[in-house]
């Protein structure tokens, strides 16, 4: 149907009750803590954890620093998407099209689509993969059922927005406590964890024969660690808190510990992606990278002791395999959100969640199937598919910030709550960069096929 509202996600806008003005610090934090965690999501999917483990096992801890830049990218865009959905009172796809032509706004309505297919595609795989090692499912039969999780996410929107961001965080804390326990066990080396951090000119030119490049790699961190959706949802979903729309000091209030929040799950999930990729260097790096690096692998990897040594147990991999499974599911929940908060955002049309979420992953589940049904049940061909969206994410990045930058730089939409001259320059720079290096993957990508 047509939407009449101009309010984002009116169903949940204004919804969730905050403290009074002179209430403490920590009181209002708490009351704003939430759209971080679901943005946060994001970050920690299970496209994240097939770069990540991958780089660590290809490359060591050469591109830890990737994943530190891009988190300071991702705070840095995310606290702009605060403060145009605090002070507009609008989203991001909101924003964009008053500021654009229809005929464009359609097509970065199209552009962002794409892009929420290949984040639903990297849940798919994820999840699927994840049955298969717990449960001994087939492949294809684990994609088709990532299409019954409709339920869970109806289930979830019964109880309320607070409660949602409250079991995602629970599911975050559970991966980080998997994860932390899983690096302790490995003993990584940490003078070469902090050496990882510095960037090096190795990450645009070393490779492996066989395998993807350092740069390839380090493009599908940032394209798995700054998701273009979550530009879109945070903007949104960050007008959940019943602040005063219209006085100045409740605004910048609001700004101010939305903005702490998105900070301190962020934080969350730069921590996990560090743990992912210092598991993947501190446990297969050295080892033939024919043997490692797909999940499967890893997971049959973290039960032979021949492979890992004395941390080898079935305990350590089901839990790999567990949070596997959490972090698929996790992401369910955004991609739906996003979806919706973009169709109504650009094209100005509503549908309800549970058609949004049928339309969304049956999308997602055509090219998994085709490459099943072509290549056969092969793990290693879906997830070089996944390696793919998590590039093309990447790609699709700069036409997400582009906007973001614009908007929150105009001083007629933003008034006193504009970006400041650095904040514009960073923004900038990112974008560039960003731009720069996709042209030099493209460029390796092509010459790789001549």
């Amino acid at each position: 149907m047509l939407k009449t509202s101009t309010i984002s996600l009116e169903e949940i806008n204004n919804t969730v009750h905050i403290p009074n003005p002179k209430a403490g610090f920590f009181r209002k934090l708490w009351a704003f803590s939430g759209p971080g965690a679901l943005v946060a999501v994001g970050y920690m999917d299970p496209g994240n954890w097939i770069t990540s483990i991958q780089g660590g096992a290809l490359y060591s801890y050469l591109l830890l620093s990737v994943i530190l830049i891009s988190s300071l990218i991702a705070m840095l865009l995310q606290a702009m998407c605060v403060k145009i959905g605090v002070v507009t009172g609008m989203d991001l796809a909101q924003a964009t099209k008053s500021m654009v032509g229809r005929k464009t706004a359609f097509c970065l309505w199209i552009s962002t689509e794409l892009a929420i297919i290949a984040t639903e595609i990297a849940e798919v795989i994820g999840s699927a993969v994840a049955l298969n090692l717990l449960f001994k499912i087939p492949l294809l039969y684990g994609v088709i059922l990532t299409v019954f999780d409709v339920i869970i996410l109806l289930l979830l929107m019964r109880f309320g927005f607070r409660k949602i961001e409250a079991i995602v965080f629970c599911l975050i804390t559970t991966i980080f406590i998997i994860f932390a326990y899983e690096v302790f066990r490995a003993s990584p080396q940490f003078s070469q964890i902090l050496n990882g951090f510095i960037p090096k000119t190795d990450i645009f030119t070393a490779s492996i024969k066989g395998h993807d490049s350092s740069l390839m790699l380090a493009l599908g961190i940032v394209g798995a660690t700054v998701m273009p959706h979550n530009l879109y949802l945070h903007s949104s979903i960050v007008q959940t808190r019943q602040y005063d729309r219209i006085d100045a000091a409740s605004l910048k209030d609001a700004i101010k510990y939305a903005t702490f929040d998105s900070n301190i799950q962020l934080s969350f999930s730069f921590l996990i992606n560090c743990l992912l990729l210092i598991l993947g260097a501190a446990l297969f790096y050295g080892n033939n990278p024919d043997d490692l690096g797909r999940f499967t692998q890893l997971y049959d990897a973290l039960k032979n002791p021949q492979m890992v040594g004395a941390v080898a147990s079935s305990t350590m991999a089901t839990l790999f395999a567990v949070a596997l499974l959490a972090s698929g599911q996790n992401a369910t929940i955004t991609g739906t959100l996003t979806g919706q908060i973009v169709m109504e955002g650009f094209i100005n049309l509503s549908i309800p969640l549970w058609a949004r979420r049928i339309i969304s992953r049956g999308l997602a589940i055509i090219p998994v199937i085709l490459c099943i049904y072509i290549w056969g049940d092969r793990e290693n061909i879906v997830e070089n598919l996944l390696i793919y969206t998590q590039v093309f994410l990447s790609i699709a990045l700069p036409i997400s910030m582009i906007p973001l930058i614009l908007v929150t730089s105009n001083k007629k939409m933003m008034g006193k709550f504009v970006n400041c001259k650095l904040t514009t320059i960073l923004g900038w720079l990112a974008t560039i960069a960003l731009v720069i290096l996709n042209f030099q993957l493209i460029y390796e990508v092509i010459s790789s096929l001549f």
